[in-house]
């Protein structure tokens, strides 16, 4: 490609562009929309690119190969930073030695998460500069600028996309010249920067601050903030895809278009407000960004309450500016979702209703067992919670309801973060006993059919190490694991579920049947194993 080529992408296509052309090394994260296809672009580009169990251990790594020298890119969905918040707010102190950027892809609207939760606020609680890209080419010119940021600052960078960015489409001219030559890898020891005990961790805390005071003074004066002519009546502040519905919404006024969002370049929009009759900021999710300003003394309007929830668009934006607090239209109808036909699921969800089973569910395509026909799920929070909740229901409720509670999980997401559940299990069974149903499909459905260490394959479908789920349960002293296909015979799933129900003791039924989405795929895998590797 050449550095004058234009070309039409999405923003995670971007993100992924910039990372190969950047000299990132390493790629890590976990599946989740709408942040997964930066990593299978950035595989399919020649990076490497890999799935981790989780988001915890994907940001590890990324701190690894970072204390390396190396620039390392790590994605995620917005509550996938929950799970790895852990590793970044103490990253934040030790710094790094290469480039870290943190991917965090919120989804104002939920179109497919269980809460819509904003995520600058990480920004400002972990201390790590942010950048917020509008389009595919702030997307891209913003992840060469993180990386940049972060070498000269030797700090994890987020870089903050939301759902209409990562997936929606706008010209890009890439600059493959743009950034300087990766440094070699190579360690240094430095036990006092990397060590966070107290005596180290004190005065990492004031060398963070310190440095955010001259990140903070570098985005006054050379960071990636425009401000766009207009009429001085009406002024918007505003930064991401709010800012391009804004643009359209009031093509007349003047706008402070803000780039890095955290730390805020508050002289600047502190200037821009004086300058303007009225000035207004434009944001999705939380008012974060009208918040911080007034807290630092500049008076800007914000957003009627009623705008806090869900994306905005041109038509919300006109509202908010003028002052419209009306009941919007309701959004058309849509097909509700339900469980494929023929999802193996299928038979587990029948066997739980026919049961009465009180059912602590988890994050997967199987969530939709909690609505019709089947409505099998009572419970549905996180990753990994199902174990743990449904653990207890049963320390809590009175016998008779306690022995029908199940917990379901997928594949995917036990590997995620149900294995400590089942630890949890062993160390702390209910007197009642508990049954989890680890439903096996062989994939990671929900999100696109990415592979997972249960799998056995790579991001790239690379056959590697594989976790079986029946022998890690039997090694965690498991006293009654079953592996069944729940197809082939209902009836017999149903009883066997029952059976375990009425036993006092832990039981882990590995109901497996590949995913008919999936199951062409994997075949046509196997088949090119077995060329390579023919069973003698």
């Amino acid at each position: 490609m050449r550095a004058d080529d234009t070309i039409l992408a999405s923003g995670d296509e971007a993100v992924a562009l910039a990372a190969r052309h950047a000299g990132v090394a390493l790629g890590t994260g976990y599946p989740g929309t709408p942040s997964t296809e930066i990593l299978e672009a950035f595989s399919e580009l020649g990076g490497r690119a890999q799935w981790a169990p989780n988001e915890k251990v994907a940001l590890e790594v990324a701190i690894g190969a970072a204390f390396a020298n190396a620039r390392a890119l790590v994605t995620m969905k917005h509550v996938g930073l929950n799970v790895a918040a852990d590793p970044l707010f103490t990253a934040a102190y030790t710094g790094v030695s290469g480039a870290l950027v943190v991917v965090s892809a919120d989804d104002p609207g939920m179109a497919s998460s269980q809460n819509e939760q904003d995520n600058r606020h990480y920004a400002v609680a972990a201390g790590i500069p942010m950048f917020e890209p509008s389009d595919s080419q702030e997307a891209y010119d913003f992840t060469f600028q993180a990386i940049e940021i972060s070498e000269r600052w030797k700090l994890p960078v987020m870089l903050r996309l939301t759902t209409r960015v990562c997936h929606s489409k706008s010209v890009l001219r890439p600059r493959p010249a743009q950034a300087p030559e990766p440094p070699p890898v190579s360690y240094s020891k430095n036990i006092r920067l990397r060590v966070m005990i107290p005596s180290n961790a004190r005065p990492a805390h004031r060398r963070l601050r310190a440095k955010l005071a001259e990140i903070a003074q570098w985005n006054e004066a050379s960071g990636p903030n425009r401000e766009l002519e207009g009429e001085r009546s009406l002024g918007i502040v505003s930064s991401g895809i709010a800012a391009v519905h804004a643009r359209e919404a009031a093509p007349h006024a003047a706008m402070l278009k803000l780039g890095m969002t955290y730390p805020l370049p508050l002289q600047a929009v502190a200037a821009f407000a004086r300058s303007v009759q009225r000035c207004v900021v434009i944001e999705e999710g939380d008012p974060w960004l009208v918040e911080a300003l007034r807290a630092a003394g500049i008076a800007v309007e914000g957003k009627p309450e009623m705008y806090r929830f869900g994306e905005l668009n041109v038509s919300r934006v006109r509202r908010i500016l003028e002052g419209d607090v009306s009941p919007e239209a309701a959004p058309p109808p849509g097909k509700p979702p339900e469980l494929c036909a023929g999802c193996p699921h299928r038979s587990v969800f029948q066997a739980l209703k026919n049961l009465d089973c009180i059912v602590a569910g988890d994050i997967g395509c199987y969530s939709l067992g909690a609505l019709a026909p089947f409505e099998a799920l009572d419970t549905v929070v996180c990753m990994g919670a199902a174990i743990g909740m449904g653990l207890g229901l049963r320390h809590a409720l009175p016998e008779d309801q306690a022995r029908r509670v199940v917990s379901v999980i997928g594949d995917g997401t036990f590997v995620h973060s149900g294995i400590t559940g089942l630890v949890e299990a062993i160390y702390n069974p209910p007197s009642t006993g508990h049954l989890l149903i680890i439903l096996d499909n062989g994939t990671t459905a929900m999100t696109g059919m990415q592979e997972h260490p249960g799998t056995g394959r790579t991001l790239n479908h690379q056959r590697t190490g594989k976790l079986v789920f029946e022998d890690l349960a039997r090694s965690l002293g498991v006293p009654s694991v079953h592996v069944v296909d729940p197809t082939l015979n209902p009836r017999a799933f149903e009883e066997l579920v029952a059976e375990c129900l009425k036993r006092r003791e832990i039981s882990v039924i590995v109901a497996r049947r590949t995913c008919l989405l999936a199951t062409g795929r994997i075949k046509e895998m196997e088949k090119a194993d077995r060329a390579v590797c023919p069973v003698e």
